[in-house]
């Protein structure tokens, strides 16, 4: 199953309904192909959808859900996978920081499996060797010829085999792509926990979409809030009771000390030093895990409403 095969065949789509989408498709003059989601161009929750879908490689649904957290006024981002190690881990997980000269973005989809340098690869599926990428930047910026240049020459292709989607946190379909990643969340910290992700089957996860937010800064609060205090998130999973019990009740971001103020309130707290916050907070705020196994469920962790409020109407 070639992940970027499948990105790129859903781009090639979502490029002919660029006018219905409300994005722009450019072609770079080395000749990549930029889809811009929300930079310059609209974008909007039919684009985020999309959007989130070419993280996933394509392995996962992406919908709006009516309201569930609470009386939050919030549609819920859901994804349901079958594929939920290489959907989620190998492709969406955001691990590739594109730092060139003064452009800088945070890289994620299925150009990661062709880089394949991240140190998880060696512990689950997904690294290949296309023919073409695609990749998702989260960025206020166009990416930089030097950007393009770079990405590049990582993943071995010339620069008119590489598509790129690019939208700001603040954007709407920034905001969509980044909640619909309340299943990655649980699966990293899982990975964190060295738990074997080849014993999960299939997942499903949500998180309610916040309120526009005016800046990337605040988007970056709300959007991780979402997850931190709205997402839940089950799993079906084939493993033994005893090992659920064990590392279920770390897998909630509440198993965090860091828990309990909204993002920005943390952010600052740590004068904002993304990473001298504790790494343990990002994951969904709860989780059910249903053992294939044996029949029964493991439930942990639970919504926090009030911090949601705070966070998205404060």
């Amino acid at each position: 199953m070639n992940l970027n095969d499948r990105a790129q065949r859903l781009v090639d789509r979502l490029a002919a309904d660029a006018l219905d989408l409300r994005i722009d498709v450019q072609t770079a003059a080395d000749g990549a192909r930029v889809l811009d989601f929300g930079i310059q161009a609209e974008g909007g929750l039919s684009a985020g959808l999309a959007m989130a879908r070419v993280c996933l490689a394509d392995l996962a649904d992406v919908t709006l859900q009516p309201p569930g957290t609470a009386d939050l006024p919030c549609p819920m981002v859901q994804v349901v996978t079958d594929w939920p190690v290489l959907a989620c881990m190998a492709s969406q997980y955001a691990g590739w920081q594109v730092s060139v000269g003064k452009f800088f973005a945070m890289g994620s989809g299925p150009m990661r499996a062709a880089y394949g340098k991240e140190e998880l690869f060696d512990r689950i599926p997904g690294r290949e060797s296309p023919t073409s990428a695609v990749g998702v930047l989260e960025t206020r910026k166009p990416p930089t010829p030097d950007a393009i240049a770079f990405l590049a020459e990582k993943l071995r292709l010339p620069p008119d085999r590489l598509t790129l989607l690019a939208a700001p946190t603040a954007s709407i379909a920034g905001t969509v792509q980044v909640v619909a990643r309340a299943l990655e969340t649980a699966l990293h910290k899982l990975y964190e926990l060295k738990f074997d992700l080849t014993q999960v089957v299939s997942g499903v996860g949500v998180a309610p979409l916040p309120p526009p937010a005016a800046d990337d800064v605040a988007a970056i609060g709300r959007t991780n809030d979402a997850i931190l205090y709205g997402g839940r998130v089950a799993l079906w999973v084939r493993a033994d009771d005893d090992r659920l019990a064990e590392v279920g009740p770390r897998v909630p971001s509440s198993a965090s000390r860091d828990h309990g103020a909204p993002f920005a309130e943390i952010f600052e707290r740590y004068h904002r030093d993304f990473y001298k916050i504790d790494p343990m907070l990002f994951s969904p705020a709860a989780v059910v895990f249903h053992n294939l196994r044996t029949g029964r469920s493991h439930t942990f962790g639970r919504p926090e409403p009030d911090v949601l409020r705070r966070s998205f109407f404060g």
